[in-house]
């Protein structure tokens, strides 16, 4: 083994999650353009069903997103109707995102979804579970700068 080893792509543990990253929106995305919906926007509405209710700040946490990213993504997904965002009277710093009757609606056709993702993976249900457990995992205990 050479000092040069660690800079083969082979030997990078970014690269597969980065390809895999790709592959899974690519594949993603004809089932979600039946829903006119990018896969940001498909994230985001999950997390907004998980509560229905919650402040700007925490979604962009739970998503991994900054504000940068999330706020066009939440500004599309108001005028589609799918969610509305208020400003605290007393502070208007603070956002809070709720779901609509029509993001509601949308959350019954969109249960079809991941059932049609998994079908275009080869694999066992057990295999792919692990991999989403290690991967939770790892993510959870990454360190980025924004910590």
């Amino acid at each position: 083994m050479n000092q040069y080893d660690k800079l083969k792509l082979e030997n990078q543990i970014c690269f597969p999650l980065y390809a895999l990253s790709r592959k899974v929106i690519k594949l993603y995305k004809p089932i979600l353009d039946k829903y006119n919906l990018t896969y940001t926007q498909y994230i985001t509405m999950l997390a907004v069903w998980e509560k229905e209710k919650i402040d700007f700040k925490s979604l962009g946490k739970k998503l991994h997103l900054d504000s940068g990213t999330l706020t066009p993504v939440v500004n599309k997904l108001v005028a589609m109707g799918l969610i509305t965002k208020h400003r605290n009277p007393e502070d208007d710093r603070l956002v809070t995102i709720e779901i609509t009757e029509k993001g509601n609606r949308l959350k019954e056709d969109m249960l079809e979804v991941p059932d049609q993702l998994f079908c275009k993976f080869d694999g066992e249900m057990e295999e792919v579970m692990l991999l989403k457990k290690y991967l939770d995992k790892f993510l959870k205990y990454s360190k980025t700068q924004e910590d």
